[in-house]
């Protein structure tokens, strides 16, 4: 992954672990325009992780934006 992305996957998964939904969703729609059901699926699969690690959002991050 990409420096760019590790950053976002930092800064999303600060977002997630202070239990800021609201934020998470925002930042989310800025970084990629995100629709709101992508947004959900994201923030759902990051929660879901086992040990949350940046290359692991990153790579979901990825994987949803290749689908947009």
């Amino acid at each position: 992954m990409g420096s760019i992305w590790e950053h976002h996957a930092i800064h999303l998964a600060d977002l997630i672990s202070a239990k800021d939904e609201l934020q998470a969703h925002l930042y989310l729609e800025q970084l990629m325009l995100f629709p709101v059901d992508i947004q959900d699926k994201i923030i759902n699969e990051i929660s879901s992780l086992r040990k949350c690690n940046t290359d692991d959002i990153a790579e979901i991050i990825t994987f949803y934006s290749s689908r947009v």
